[in-house]
Protein backbone atom coordinates (compact mmCIF):
# COMPACT_ATOMS: atom_id res chain seq x y z
CA UNK A 1 0.00 0.00 0.00
CA UNK A 2 0.89 3.39 -1.07
CA UNK A 3 0.88 6.09 1.10
CA UNK A 4 1.76 9.73 0.80
CA UNK A 5 2.67 11.85 3.99
CA UNK A 6 2.51 14.95 2.21
CA UNK A 7 0.06 16.78 -0.29
CA UNK A 8 1.41 16.98 -4.03
CA UNK A 9 2.83 20.45 -4.73
CA UNK A 10 3.85 22.26 -7.63
CA UNK A 11 7.58 22.15 -8.23
CA UNK A 12 10.08 25.08 -8.49
CA UNK A 13 10.82 26.19 -12.04
CA UNK A 14 14.46 25.55 -13.07
CA UNK A 15 16.67 26.83 -15.99
CA UNK A 16 16.25 23.97 -18.23
CA UNK A 17 12.64 24.75 -17.97
CA UNK A 18 13.22 28.03 -19.69
CA UNK A 19 13.10 28.81 -23.79
CA UNK A 20 16.17 28.58 -25.23
CA UNK A 21 14.77 30.65 -28.33
CA UNK A 22 14.27 34.23 -26.45
CA UNK A 23 16.38 35.64 -23.51
CA UNK A 24 13.86 38.20 -22.47
CA UNK A 25 10.76 35.61 -22.71
CA UNK A 26 9.78 37.22 -18.84
CA UNK A 27 9.10 40.66 -20.80
CA UNK A 28 6.86 39.09 -23.39
CA UNK A 29 2.82 40.11 -22.91
CA UNK A 30 1.36 36.76 -22.42
CA UNK A 31 -1.51 37.28 -24.72
CA UNK A 32 1.37 37.15 -27.45
CA UNK A 33 2.79 34.04 -26.76
CA UNK A 34 1.01 32.10 -28.97
CA UNK A 35 1.85 35.07 -31.76
CA UNK A 36 5.78 34.71 -31.58
CA UNK A 37 7.11 34.62 -34.75
CA UNK A 38 9.29 32.01 -36.84
CA UNK A 39 12.79 32.47 -37.31
CA UNK A 40 14.00 35.13 -39.50
CA UNK A 41 11.37 37.34 -38.61
CA UNK A 42 11.90 37.69 -34.85
CA UNK A 43 15.56 38.41 -35.79
CA UNK A 44 13.91 41.23 -37.98
CA UNK A 45 11.36 42.52 -35.59
CA UNK A 46 14.40 42.66 -32.45
CA UNK A 47 16.33 44.88 -34.70
CA UNK A 48 13.49 47.07 -35.88
CA UNK A 49 12.61 47.38 -32.02
CA UNK A 50 16.40 48.66 -31.31
CA UNK A 51 16.13 50.98 -34.15
CA UNK A 52 12.73 52.43 -32.19
CA UNK A 53 14.41 52.61 -28.91
CA UNK A 54 17.27 54.53 -30.01
CA UNK A 55 15.35 57.03 -32.02
CA UNK A 56 13.18 57.54 -28.70
CA UNK A 57 16.53 58.03 -26.66
CA UNK A 58 17.64 60.45 -28.83
CA UNK A 59 14.49 62.22 -29.55
CA UNK A 60 14.72 62.29 -25.63
CA UNK A 61 18.31 63.83 -25.12
CA UNK A 62 17.12 66.28 -28.11
CA UNK A 63 14.53 67.52 -25.91
CA UNK A 64 16.16 67.50 -22.69
CA UNK A 65 19.09 70.19 -24.69
CA UNK A 66 16.12 72.28 -25.95
CA UNK A 67 14.58 72.60 -22.31
CA UNK A 68 18.26 73.16 -21.17
CA UNK A 69 18.89 75.85 -23.89
CA UNK A 70 15.39 77.96 -23.07
CA UNK A 71 16.77 78.80 -19.48
CA UNK A 72 19.65 80.20 -20.89
CA UNK A 73 19.98 83.78 -21.50
CA UNK A 74 18.97 84.27 -24.67
CA UNK A 75 21.11 87.18 -26.24
CA UNK A 76 19.50 90.09 -27.93
CA UNK A 77 19.07 90.07 -31.76
CA UNK A 78 19.64 93.29 -33.62
CA UNK A 79 18.86 93.68 -36.86
CA UNK A 80 19.80 97.02 -39.11
CA UNK A 81 18.36 100.10 -39.05
CA UNK A 82 19.00 101.40 -42.26
CA UNK A 83 21.00 100.64 -44.75
CA UNK A 84 23.45 102.52 -47.98
CA UNK A 85 24.24 100.73 -50.91
CA UNK A 86 28.00 100.99 -51.94
CA UNK A 87 29.01 100.68 -56.04
CA UNK A 88 31.57 98.89 -55.71
CA UNK A 89 33.29 96.02 -53.49
CA UNK A 90 34.25 97.56 -49.66
CA UNK A 91 37.29 96.60 -48.41
CA UNK A 92 37.52 98.73 -45.24
CA UNK A 93 35.57 101.62 -43.31
CA UNK A 94 35.86 104.08 -40.49
CA UNK A 95 33.48 106.33 -38.77
CA UNK A 96 34.40 109.82 -37.51
CA UNK A 97 31.70 111.84 -36.02
CA UNK A 98 28.40 111.79 -38.18
CA UNK A 99 30.49 109.90 -41.52
CA UNK A 100 31.64 106.93 -42.46
CA UNK A 101 34.10 106.41 -44.52
CA UNK A 102 34.25 103.16 -46.99
CA UNK A 103 37.27 102.14 -48.82
CA UNK A 104 36.62 101.18 -52.29
CA UNK A 105 38.16 99.23 -54.92
CA UNK A 106 38.73 102.40 -56.75
CA UNK A 107 39.04 105.12 -53.91
CA UNK A 108 36.56 106.49 -51.43
CA UNK A 109 33.44 107.29 -50.51
CA UNK A 110 31.75 109.06 -47.78
CA UNK A 111 28.44 108.73 -46.18
CA UNK A 112 26.20 110.45 -43.06
CA UNK A 113 24.48 108.81 -40.82
CA UNK A 114 21.61 110.98 -40.16
CA UNK A 115 20.42 110.27 -43.69
CA UNK A 116 22.71 106.96 -44.92
CA UNK A 117 23.18 108.99 -48.37
CA UNK A 118 25.98 109.03 -50.66
CA UNK A 119 27.63 112.33 -49.75
CA UNK A 120 30.60 112.36 -51.75
CA UNK A 121 33.37 110.10 -53.59
CA UNK A 122 36.79 110.02 -54.55
CA UNK A 123 38.61 108.45 -57.13
CA UNK A 124 41.37 110.36 -59.06
CA UNK A 125 44.27 108.26 -58.90
CA UNK A 126 41.52 104.73 -59.71
CA UNK A 127 43.45 102.97 -56.99
CA UNK A 128 42.08 100.65 -54.36
CA UNK A 129 42.07 101.41 -50.76
CA UNK A 130 42.68 98.68 -48.30
CA UNK A 131 42.66 100.41 -44.64
CA UNK A 132 41.26 103.62 -43.36
CA UNK A 133 41.52 105.56 -39.95
CA UNK A 134 39.89 108.35 -39.67
CA UNK A 135 39.46 110.84 -36.76
CA UNK A 136 37.06 114.28 -35.96
CA UNK A 137 39.15 117.18 -35.53
CA UNK A 138 36.06 119.36 -34.40
CA UNK A 139 34.09 122.48 -36.76
CA UNK A 140 33.04 119.58 -39.57
CA UNK A 141 37.21 118.87 -40.44
CA UNK A 142 38.31 115.34 -40.05
CA UNK A 143 41.76 114.09 -40.69
CA UNK A 144 42.16 110.72 -42.82
CA UNK A 145 45.10 108.05 -43.51
CA UNK A 146 44.13 105.77 -46.13
CA UNK A 147 46.37 102.92 -47.13
CA UNK A 148 46.42 101.73 -50.49
CA UNK A 149 47.29 98.61 -52.59
CA UNK A 150 50.67 99.42 -53.08
CA UNK A 151 51.29 100.45 -49.39
CA UNK A 152 51.19 104.40 -50.24
CA UNK A 153 49.64 106.23 -47.65
CA UNK A 154 47.07 108.87 -48.35
CA UNK A 155 46.67 112.44 -46.27
CA UNK A 156 42.92 113.36 -46.83
CA UNK A 157 41.36 116.35 -45.13
CA UNK A 158 38.01 116.11 -45.31
CA UNK A 159 35.22 119.05 -44.75
CA UNK A 160 32.44 120.59 -46.13
CA UNK A 161 31.63 117.58 -47.80
CA UNK A 162 34.22 117.28 -49.78
CA UNK A 163 37.75 115.15 -49.78
CA UNK A 164 41.13 117.25 -50.19
CA UNK A 165 44.26 115.54 -50.59
CA UNK A 166 47.16 116.91 -48.89
CA UNK A 167 49.57 114.74 -49.43
CA UNK A 168 51.36 111.00 -49.76
CA UNK A 169 53.22 110.46 -47.19
CA UNK A 170 56.01 107.90 -48.26
CA UNK A 171 55.69 108.55 -52.19
CA UNK A 172 58.95 108.86 -53.87
CA UNK A 173 60.28 108.92 -57.85
CA UNK A 174 62.76 106.44 -57.88
CA UNK A 175 60.29 103.06 -58.04
CA UNK A 176 62.85 101.07 -56.52
CA UNK A 177 63.05 103.18 -53.43
CA UNK A 178 59.70 102.43 -52.91
CA UNK A 179 58.48 101.70 -49.39
CA UNK A 180 55.11 100.24 -48.43
CA UNK A 181 53.09 101.00 -45.21
CA UNK A 182 52.24 98.27 -42.48
CA UNK A 183 50.47 100.17 -39.78
CA UNK A 184 49.54 103.96 -39.25
CA UNK A 185 47.72 105.34 -36.17
CA UNK A 186 46.88 108.42 -35.50
CA UNK A 187 47.32 109.98 -32.53
CA UNK A 188 44.13 111.34 -30.21
CA UNK A 189 43.34 114.71 -31.01
CA UNK A 190 44.68 114.61 -34.34
CA UNK A 191 48.03 116.18 -33.48
CA UNK A 192 50.21 113.29 -34.63
CA UNK A 193 50.17 110.61 -37.23
CA UNK A 194 52.56 107.51 -37.28
CA UNK A 195 53.51 105.41 -39.92
CA UNK A 196 55.74 102.12 -39.70
CA UNK A 197 57.09 101.68 -43.09
CA UNK A 198 59.40 98.09 -44.49
CA UNK A 199 61.51 98.66 -47.98
CA UNK A 200 63.27 96.22 -49.06
CA UNK A 201 65.85 94.95 -46.50
CA UNK A 202 65.02 97.52 -43.83
CA UNK A 203 62.15 98.97 -41.88
CA UNK A 204 61.39 101.87 -40.11
CA UNK A 205 59.11 104.17 -37.78
CA UNK A 206 58.11 108.04 -39.05
CA UNK A 207 56.30 110.02 -37.07
CA UNK A 208 54.89 113.51 -38.58
CA UNK A 209 53.22 116.51 -36.67
CA UNK A 210 49.58 117.60 -38.62
CA UNK A 211 48.63 121.27 -38.73
CA UNK A 212 45.31 120.92 -37.81
CA UNK A 213 44.59 124.14 -36.46
CA UNK A 214 46.23 125.92 -39.70
CA UNK A 215 43.69 123.22 -41.40
CA UNK A 216 41.05 124.33 -39.19
CA UNK A 217 41.61 128.13 -40.18
CA UNK A 218 41.98 127.95 -43.24
CA UNK A 219 38.65 125.75 -43.70
CA UNK A 220 36.82 128.77 -42.20
CA UNK A 221 38.09 131.29 -43.98
CA UNK A 222 37.34 129.68 -47.29
CA UNK A 223 34.13 128.79 -46.09
CA UNK A 224 32.92 131.99 -45.31
CA UNK A 225 34.18 133.00 -49.35
CA UNK A 226 32.05 130.01 -50.35
CA UNK A 227 29.23 131.78 -48.86
CA UNK A 228 29.71 135.03 -50.14
CA UNK A 229 30.03 134.34 -53.45
CA UNK A 230 26.84 131.61 -53.34
CA UNK A 231 25.06 135.04 -51.70
CA UNK A 232 26.47 136.88 -55.19
CA UNK A 233 25.20 134.25 -57.50
CA UNK A 234 21.61 134.20 -56.22
CA UNK A 235 21.55 138.37 -56.53
CA UNK A 236 22.22 137.65 -60.61
CA UNK A 237 19.78 137.64 -63.55
CA UNK A 238 17.84 134.53 -64.51
CA UNK A 239 19.16 134.25 -67.52
CA UNK A 240 22.96 134.16 -65.96
CA UNK A 241 21.92 131.34 -62.99
CA UNK A 242 20.42 129.36 -65.91
CA UNK A 243 23.81 129.50 -68.21
CA UNK A 244 25.47 128.65 -64.74
CA UNK A 245 23.65 125.71 -63.74
CA UNK A 246 24.44 124.15 -67.08
CA UNK A 247 27.64 123.14 -65.62
CA UNK A 248 27.75 122.33 -61.93
CA UNK A 249 30.53 124.87 -59.58
CA UNK A 250 33.51 123.16 -58.46
CA UNK A 251 33.72 123.15 -54.79
CA UNK A 252 35.00 125.97 -52.87
CA UNK A 253 37.34 123.38 -50.71
CA UNK A 254 38.21 121.11 -53.50
CA UNK A 255 39.71 124.50 -55.95
CA UNK A 256 40.60 127.12 -53.59
CA UNK A 257 41.90 125.33 -50.63
CA UNK A 258 45.83 124.74 -49.78
CA UNK A 259 46.28 123.01 -46.73
CA UNK A 260 50.05 123.51 -45.13
CA UNK A 261 51.99 120.20 -45.43
CA UNK A 262 52.53 117.84 -42.28
CA UNK A 263 56.29 118.42 -40.74
CA UNK A 264 58.49 114.84 -40.23
CA UNK A 265 59.32 115.10 -36.93
CA UNK A 266 61.10 111.55 -35.82
CA UNK A 267 62.24 108.42 -37.98
CA UNK A 268 63.05 105.84 -35.72
CA UNK A 269 64.99 102.55 -37.05
CA UNK A 270 65.25 99.31 -35.20
CA UNK A 271 68.27 98.89 -32.42
CA UNK A 272 71.29 97.88 -34.49
CA UNK A 273 72.73 93.97 -33.33
CA UNK A 274 75.20 95.07 -30.32
CA UNK A 275 78.78 93.74 -31.28
CA UNK A 276 82.26 94.59 -30.24
CA UNK A 277 83.67 97.71 -28.52
CA UNK A 278 85.73 100.29 -30.52
CA UNK A 279 86.31 102.33 -27.47
CA UNK A 280 90.46 101.85 -26.28
CA UNK A 281 89.45 102.30 -22.69
CA UNK A 282 86.72 103.28 -20.15
CA UNK A 283 87.10 106.81 -20.57
CA UNK A 284 86.40 106.74 -24.04
CA UNK A 285 82.96 105.15 -22.93
CA UNK A 286 82.09 107.42 -19.82
CA UNK A 287 82.57 110.01 -22.69
CA UNK A 288 79.49 109.12 -25.39
CA UNK A 289 77.22 108.38 -22.18
CA UNK A 290 75.22 111.44 -21.56
CA UNK A 291 75.00 113.06 -17.83
CA UNK A 292 71.36 112.19 -17.52
CA UNK A 293 71.02 108.53 -18.89
CA UNK A 294 71.03 105.49 -16.40
CA UNK A 295 69.87 102.90 -19.01
CA UNK A 296 70.59 102.65 -22.70
CA UNK A 297 70.60 99.92 -25.50
CA UNK A 298 73.56 98.25 -24.48
CA UNK A 299 76.06 99.65 -27.20
CA UNK A 300 78.38 101.76 -25.13
CA UNK A 301 80.44 98.72 -23.67
CA UNK A 302 83.90 97.18 -23.19
CA UNK A 303 83.88 93.54 -24.64
CA UNK A 304 85.86 93.03 -27.40
CA UNK A 305 84.84 90.93 -30.87
CA UNK A 306 87.28 88.07 -29.75
CA UNK A 307 85.38 88.08 -26.39
CA UNK A 308 81.95 87.61 -27.86
CA UNK A 309 83.48 85.11 -30.53
CA UNK A 310 84.59 83.16 -27.80
CA UNK A 311 81.42 83.01 -25.83
CA UNK A 312 79.60 82.28 -28.81
CA UNK A 313 82.23 79.39 -29.50
CA UNK A 314 81.72 77.80 -25.86
CA UNK A 315 77.90 78.21 -26.27
CA UNK A 316 78.01 76.39 -29.01
CA UNK A 317 80.26 73.91 -28.03
CA UNK A 318 78.05 72.98 -25.55
CA UNK A 319 74.48 73.03 -26.86
CA UNK A 320 75.50 72.04 -30.22
CA UNK A 321 73.01 68.86 -30.26
CA UNK A 322 70.40 71.39 -29.42
CA UNK A 323 71.14 74.28 -31.76
CA UNK A 324 71.33 71.43 -34.55
CA UNK A 325 67.51 70.06 -33.81
CA UNK A 326 65.98 73.40 -33.54
CA UNK A 327 67.97 74.60 -36.31
CA UNK A 328 68.64 77.88 -34.85
CA UNK A 329 69.77 80.59 -36.88
CA UNK A 330 71.20 83.97 -36.57
CA UNK A 331 69.74 87.03 -35.52
CA UNK A 332 68.46 89.27 -38.33
CA UNK A 333 67.42 93.11 -37.72
CA UNK A 334 63.31 93.12 -36.45
CA UNK A 335 60.94 94.35 -39.50
CA UNK A 336 58.05 95.48 -37.33
CA UNK A 337 57.28 96.98 -34.30
CA UNK A 338 54.12 98.43 -32.16
CA UNK A 339 54.50 102.04 -31.17
CA UNK A 340 51.65 104.47 -29.21
CA UNK A 341 51.84 107.77 -28.77
CA UNK A 342 52.00 109.24 -24.93
CA UNK A 343 50.36 111.83 -23.17
CA UNK A 344 52.61 114.10 -20.85
CA UNK A 345 54.34 111.97 -17.56
CA UNK A 346 57.45 112.11 -15.41
CA UNK A 347 59.02 109.90 -17.36
CA UNK A 348 58.66 111.84 -20.43
CA UNK A 349 58.74 115.83 -19.06
CA UNK A 350 61.84 117.59 -18.39
CA UNK A 351 61.34 120.26 -15.50
CA UNK A 352 61.15 123.09 -17.92
CA UNK A 353 58.85 121.80 -20.29
CA UNK A 354 55.47 123.36 -21.35
CA UNK A 355 52.89 120.86 -21.99
CA UNK A 356 49.35 120.39 -22.53
CA UNK A 357 47.78 117.38 -20.89
CA UNK A 358 45.93 115.95 -23.75
CA UNK A 359 48.41 116.64 -26.05
CA UNK A 360 50.87 113.86 -26.22
CA UNK A 361 54.73 114.62 -25.54
CA UNK A 362 56.40 110.82 -26.77
CA UNK A 363 55.82 107.65 -28.57
CA UNK A 364 56.57 104.56 -27.20
CA UNK A 365 58.21 101.48 -29.49
CA UNK A 366 59.34 98.11 -28.94
CA UNK A 367 59.74 96.06 -32.17
CA UNK A 368 59.72 92.07 -32.76
CA UNK A 369 62.28 89.97 -31.03
CA UNK A 370 63.56 92.80 -28.80
CA UNK A 371 63.93 92.83 -24.89
CA UNK A 372 63.67 97.27 -24.77
CA UNK A 373 60.93 99.46 -24.67
CA UNK A 374 62.10 102.42 -25.76
CA UNK A 375 60.17 105.84 -25.24
CA UNK A 376 61.47 108.50 -27.57
CA UNK A 377 60.17 112.66 -26.48
CA UNK A 378 58.46 114.01 -29.96
CA UNK A 379 60.48 117.82 -29.79
CA UNK A 380 63.55 116.49 -31.37
CA UNK A 381 64.76 118.00 -34.49
CA UNK A 382 65.99 116.57 -37.59
CA UNK A 383 68.40 118.75 -38.95
CA UNK A 384 71.56 117.16 -39.24
CA UNK A 385 70.28 113.77 -38.57
CA UNK A 386 68.84 112.33 -41.21
CA UNK A 387 71.76 109.90 -41.37
CA UNK A 388 72.12 109.04 -37.55
CA UNK A 389 70.16 106.23 -35.65
CA UNK A 390 67.83 108.57 -32.85
CA UNK A 391 68.96 107.54 -29.35
CA UNK A 392 65.45 106.77 -27.36
CA UNK A 393 65.35 109.04 -24.30
CA UNK A 394 64.26 106.17 -21.65
CA UNK A 395 64.99 102.86 -22.26
CA UNK A 396 63.11 100.22 -20.03
CA UNK A 397 64.67 96.59 -20.12
CA UNK A 398 62.94 93.45 -20.17
CA UNK A 399 63.59 89.99 -18.57
CA UNK A 400 61.85 88.37 -22.14
CA UNK A 401 61.56 89.91 -25.34
CA UNK A 402 58.75 91.80 -25.93
CA UNK A 403 55.67 89.89 -27.56
CA UNK A 404 52.79 92.79 -27.33
CA UNK A 405 51.69 95.87 -25.44
CA UNK A 406 48.82 98.14 -24.73
CA UNK A 407 48.41 101.39 -23.59
CA UNK A 408 45.57 102.30 -20.83
CA UNK A 409 43.05 104.88 -22.28
CA UNK A 410 44.28 107.60 -19.80
CA UNK A 411 47.72 107.02 -21.21
CA UNK A 412 48.82 106.41 -17.56
CA UNK A 413 49.57 102.64 -17.45
CA UNK A 414 51.62 100.65 -19.55
CA UNK A 415 51.26 96.46 -19.97
CA UNK A 416 54.08 94.71 -21.93
CA UNK A 417 53.66 91.16 -22.45
CA UNK A 418 56.63 89.10 -22.96
CA UNK A 419 57.46 85.70 -25.09
CA UNK A 420 57.86 84.10 -21.67
CA UNK A 421 53.88 84.27 -21.01
CA UNK A 422 54.19 87.58 -18.10
CA UNK A 423 52.09 90.08 -18.17
CA UNK A 424 53.90 93.27 -16.38
CA UNK A 425 51.88 96.56 -15.44
CA UNK A 426 54.12 99.72 -15.28
CA UNK A 427 52.59 103.46 -13.74
CA UNK A 428 54.32 105.33 -16.50
CA UNK A 429 53.68 108.38 -14.45
CA UNK A 430 55.87 106.99 -11.75
CA UNK A 431 57.89 104.86 -13.92
CA UNK A 432 58.11 101.67 -11.76
CA UNK A 433 56.11 98.22 -12.36
CA UNK A 434 52.90 97.76 -10.31
CA UNK A 435 52.20 94.01 -10.48
CA UNK A 436 53.57 91.03 -12.66
CA UNK A 437 51.38 88.22 -13.70
CA UNK A 438 52.56 85.01 -14.80
CA UNK A 439 50.27 82.85 -17.91
CA UNK A 440 50.34 78.90 -17.63
CA UNK A 441 53.71 77.44 -19.52
CA UNK A 442 53.66 76.87 -23.12
CA UNK A 443 51.20 79.65 -23.66
CA UNK A 444 52.07 82.60 -26.10
CA UNK A 445 49.92 85.87 -25.27
CA UNK A 446 49.49 87.45 -29.04
CA UNK A 447 47.57 90.44 -28.15
CA UNK A 448 46.66 92.30 -24.50
CA UNK A 449 43.97 94.99 -24.42
CA UNK A 450 42.89 97.49 -20.86
CA UNK A 451 39.17 97.29 -20.72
Amino acid sequence: VNTQKHSLGIPPPSEKDWPKDEEDFFLLDPDRERDALPQPFRMINTLVMQVFERAMETIERREMLREAQKLKVQPEKCFPTAEFQVTERANCLAASGKYVFVGLSEGLAAFNTCDFKDVCAWDRAKTEICAIHALDLGNECHVLLAVDEMGLVWLFCFHNESFLLVKVLNEVEDISQRSTCVEEVLSRGGDYAGILLQGNTKAWLEIYQLPKDSWLTEMEKNAGAAEGSLSKVQNCSISLCTFLLQEPPVSAIQADVKLDLPVLLLTVRPPKPITGTSFTGPLDALKEVDDDSVLGLGYNHLIKDSQWELQEAIFCSTYREYLEAEGVTKEEIPRHATFHFLLPSRILMGPEMEVQPDIPVGIGVHWDGNHNFCLYLLNHSLKGKEDSDLIPDVVWPCAAPIACSAVSSCSRYLALAGEDATITIWDKHLGYPLSVTSILEERFIRSIHFL
